[in-house]
């Protein structure tokens, strides 16, 4: 196995090449991306902990067997995520329910501050809440919001994630926006009329 020191300082393009050499060099790219991945499984697919970590090992197990069609010139932060979105909608689809978005408690403060539910809804938005709307939206809206938002990713990188025109995304994500906020606001008018 490659020591951890030596995977400093290149670039996933290096390790690439590396690994298609040597299987060992993977270990280096596994490592970069564990926990990156397992935090965007875990919010698009929620479940128990057990299933996202087996649906990581699939993800990691996926990239490997399928290295050698990886192009260097595009960003392997993509190419990898987009395995892992492709990997978690079929775990979701085998579960056959909907699937609950899981948020750490700074996820929901970045994603509050992002969307400004703060200052446009409530200024003591109920992390719960934020949770539950998000998982209540269509799944091509929470998708991109968490791409976004939560996992920073670019509109280009999201395109290539999910295989879809960068107009699109950006139509999705102003979409998805609105939605939220006004589903949020439902939500909360309800709570408060008892409903």
């Amino acid at each position: 196995m490659i020591d951890s020191e030596k995977c400093n300082g290149k670039t996933d393009e290096e390790l690439v090449t590396r690994s298609l050499d040597d299987s060992s060099w993977f270990f280096c790219l596994a490592k970069r991306y564990e926990e990156k991945l397992i935090r965007y499984i875990r919010r698009i697919s929620g479940g128990e902990r057990e299933d996202q970590e087996d649906i990581l090992q699939d993800v990691l197990i996926s990239a490997y067997q399928h290295l050698r069609s990886f192009d260097t010139r595009l960003k392997f932060s993509s190419w990898i995520y987009r395995i892992a979105h492709n990997t978690s909608i079929s775990a979701i689809r085998k579960r056959a329910i909907r699937p609950t978005v899981h948020l750490e408690e700074d996820d929901m403060q970045k994603f509050a501050d992002t969307i400004d539910v703060e200052k446009e809804v409530d200024a003591n938005f109920d992390h719960a809440l934020i949770q539950e709307v998000l998982a209540r939206l269509n799944e091509k809206y929470s998708e991109v919001l968490i791409l976004r938002y939560l996992d920073e990713k670019d509109y280009l990188e999201i395109a290539d994630i999910l295989r879809k025109p960068v107009s699109t995304v950006g139509n999705l994500i102003s979409r998805g926006k609105k939605l939220f906020k006004a589903e949020y606001e439902r939500t909360i008018m309800n709570k408060q009329h008892g409903k």
